[in-house]
């Protein structure tokens, strides 16, 4: 009796702790359930967070984006706009050029008419104008050679008044290009600086749309980083930004190439400078625009100035080595001098000569005839290199 009693209580213990148990574990599942679920929600709301973030990343991106767009519009327009002021300087220069040659032909007009009015005053010195006419008529032999006497004479003297009337339209027509030329100069000057102007809007937008270009990339970078599920995304961005790079370090190539080729162009003009042994400076001048520091600047003078057709020649062109007034070319090959027509350029004069500086008038040739002259060089390499030009020169003294 005792025995079953005790077995009987302890089936009541273990049917009461059953109860207990499963209440216990319920409980502790709930707790799982309830952690997982918070974890989730956190994960959620860190996705959640993510997204924004990616989004407001792709806005950022859009937004630099549509100001490389338009900066490539506006380095676009900066290009059209060089290509037309280079275009612009060019039609320039043309129109410079031809009115320094119209120049050189109405000099040599006016040269040619000076020889035949040197000629018609000098025979007028030696018998009185109306006393020629008055002779010519006395001595006709009868009427009709009376009046073919008179109409040669008035011939004569109409061809004189031509004579006069061509001379003065041609020495104003002389100054009124010469005019016309110092307006284009000054116009180019203006084109020129609005060249620079141009090209350093041309670089500042390049500068801007680089530094545009590699924020897009640090803000890709930093997304790839931070969103591991936009792989794809990251990796179609990696590859844009190579793109990228690859095109600005093909800008970075060809901006070196162009500054290795400024450089030499530099260092060959200062040793073509360093060989040169100027006879005297050209006078001063103002400063001008920068992108005319590959012309000579035009000394500003009231001494007589007009323009020829330059060519060039050296010591070894020639038979003898010394110029007609007793220069030795061979021993001075960087001299300063040039060749002239002494009726147009006096012998020994001091000349400046736009594109080769101050020089003396020391040598003639038989080439040289009316308003043309021949620069030495020192060398028949160098006189090729300068060929046949139209310049402006200025006697000095």
């Amino acid at each position: 009796m005792r025995a079953l009693k005790r077995t009987l209580a302890t089936l009541g213990i273990l049917l009461l702790s059953l109860p207990i148990s499963y209440v216990a574990n319920a409980e502790s599942t709930k707790d799982t359930l309830h952690s997982a679920e918070e974890q989730l929600e956190q994960n959620q709301q860190t996705i959640l967070q993510k997204e924004k973030e990616q989004q407001a990343v792709h806005e950022e991106v859009k937004s630099i984006q549509e100001n490389v767009q338009a900066l490539e519009s506006e380095i676009s327009q900066n290009q059209q706009s060089l290509i037309q002021v280079e275009g612009k300087i060019n039609e320039i220069q043309q129109i410079i050029q031809q009115k320094k040659e119209e120049i050189v032909l109405l000099q040599d007009k006016v040269y040619a008419r000076e020889g035949i009015m040197e000629k018609r005053l000098v025979a007028l010195q030696h018998h009185d104008h109306t006393t020629i006419v008055i002779e010519t008529l006395i001595n006709s032999e009868n009427i009709g050679n009376f009046f073919e006497r008179i109409g040669a004479v008035t011939t004569l003297l109409n061809a004189d008044k031509k004579i006069l009337a061509e001379q003065e339209a041609d020495l104003k027509q002389i100054e009124e290009d010469k005019q016309e030329i110092d307006k284009q100069e000054q116009l180019l000057i203006s084109q020129q600086a609005d060249l620079e102007t141009q090209k350093a809007n041309l670089e500042e937008n390049r500068v801007k749309r680089n530094q545009a270009l590699v924020a897009m990339q640090d803000k890709y970078t930093k997304l790839a980083s931070e969103i591991s599920l936009a792989e794809q995304k990251k990796n179609n961005i990696q590859s844009q930004i190579k793109t990228i790079q690859s095109q600005i370090e093909k800008e970075e190539a060809a901006a070196k190439a162009r500054a290795i080729e400024l450089a030499k162009a530099k260092k060959a003009k200062e040793e073509a400078a360093a060989v040169e042994v100027a006879v005297a400076p050209p006078p001063s001048t103002k400063n001008k625009s920068t992108s005319t520091s590959n012309k000579s600047e035009t000394p500003k003078t009231n001494n007589k100035e007009m323009y020829v057709t330059a060519t060039a020649y050296s010591h070894e062109d020639t038979k003898s080595d010394l110029t007609y007034l007793g220069y030795n070319i061979k021993k001075n090959p960087n001299m300063k001098l040039i060749a002239v027509d002494p009726g147009v350029i006096p012998l020994g004069s001091k000349v400046w000569v736009e594109g080769y500086g101050t020089a003396i008038a020391g040598d003639t040739g038989g080439a040289i005839i009316g308003h043309k002259i021949d620069v030495l060089m020192p060398s028949s390499a160098r006189a090729k290199q300068w060929g046949r030009k139209t310049v402006k020169i200025i006697i000095l003294d």
